[in-house]
């Protein structure tokens, strides 16, 4: 099975898994809040973590949809940052994946209320997990909240916010970055390995690679709000050229042996796992990508 036609597998099983447990909510008087959840969710996008965790799962030696749950929650959880992200009194921006964002379409009131709830139900999702050591139910809750709350996701952009009007070292762009972006792909490879019962060592081999996986896909979506194309990216571009951001920093060419640098570093982490050539085909896939 090639590259493309797994992760086709991952994102179609998502999906289902998704639409499964969303549909028993079609029939509530809150459906509208149930609209605004799903244009989001199933406004497309990579399904990157939710492949991560998968994949994570079945490299630490277990049955992939095990993980499902979990794909699930961290999918959930990115989905909900994206819309408060796109709301006025954040990033204020009028498209998302090639369409008008979520406030834009149902109002900002009803864009909050959509992304507190998937946030929410990410936790009742996770709870479904089938874990082959149940004991680590609460660590495994307690990685993802880590990842997406304060100590995770939504303290990098608090950070993010608060450093707005003056212009950061290294470490604090790094530090912001780890967060916004890594957390939650450190959730997601992390989960994987605890879905499949998998050891103490593949936990770790799996944040390492997370967090330098994270570095390096940041760096590439600084890069290409600079070199990439509206219709490329499916939102606007050149609107981070005031932020704090890895080109900033240093500039498109050092930024481009950056990324190289911590790709590599980070497949080099998955010599923990033995059939690893899909998680590495993958991570040095995305050090190209245009969208």
């Amino acid at each position: 099975m090639n590259l493309e036609q797994r992760c086709m597998e991952y994102r179609q099983y998502l999906e289902t898994y998704l639409k499964d447990f969303y549909g028993q909510f079609h029939d509530m008087p809150q459906k509208p809040l149930l609209d605004a959840m799903e244009y989001s969710l199933f406004a497309g996008g990579k399904r990157l973590r939710p492949i991560f965790a998968f994949e994570f799962c079945r490299m630490a030696g277990g049955d992939w949809k095990k993980a499902a749950p979990f794909a699930a929650a961290v999918e959930m959880i990115h989905t909900y940052s994206l819309i408060h992200d796109d709301l006025p009194a954040m990033d204020n921006d009028d498209l998302r994946r090639g369409q008008p964002t979520n406030h834009k379409v149902f109002g900002e009131g009803m864009a909050i209320l959509a992304g507190d709830a998937l946030l929410t139900d990410a936790f009742s999702v996770a709870s479904f997990a089938q874990l082959p050591n149940p004991e680590q139910m609460g660590y495994a809750i307690s990685v993802l909240a880590q990842c997406a709350g304060s100590l995770g996701m939504v303290g990098g952009q608090a950070l993010d916010i608060l450093s707005q009007d003056r212009i950061l070292s290294e470490q604090e762009v790094t530090d912001i970055q780890t967060r916004k972006t890594g957390a939650l792909i450190n959730a997601a490879c992390v989960l994987g390995v605890i879905s499949a019962g998998g050891s103490e060592e593949q936990v770790q081999a799996a944040g390492m690679f997370a967090g330098a996986l994270g570095l390096a896909f940041q760096i590439r979506d600084d890069m290409l709000d600079v070199i990439g194309s509206q219709e490329e990216m499916g939102k606007g571009v050149g609107t981070d050229s005031e932020k704090n951001t890895f080109v900033r920093l240093y500039g498109l060419e050092q930024c481009e042996a950056l990324v190289q640098k911590y790709t590599r570093f980070a497949v080099s982490r998955l010599d923990t796992f033995e059939d690893h050539d899909f998680m590495a085909a993958l991570a040095e896939s995305l050090t190209d990508r245009r969208s």
